[in-house]
């Protein structure tokens, strides 16, 4: 699934945001050009979650 995370606007965010997710056992991939979040092995509840936790806005993208 895929999330667009307009308030992830460095490596930082990138790498925080990619770390909680795997840390619960999905992977994810940020672009931060597009400020976008790839998500996979997580329900799409589970990875937003992740991503609130660790500072962020996901908004889910179709």
């Amino acid at each position: 699934m895929k999330f667009r995370v307009d308030d992830m606007t460095c490596g930082h965010c990138t790498a925080a945001i990619e770390n909680a997710v795997r840390d619960a056992g999905g992977t994810a991939t940020a672009d931060l050009s597009s400020k976008t979040v790839t998500v996979d092995g997580l329900g799409t509840a589970r990875a937003a979650e992740l991503i609130r936790e660790a500072g962020y806005t996901p908004q889910p993208l179709d």
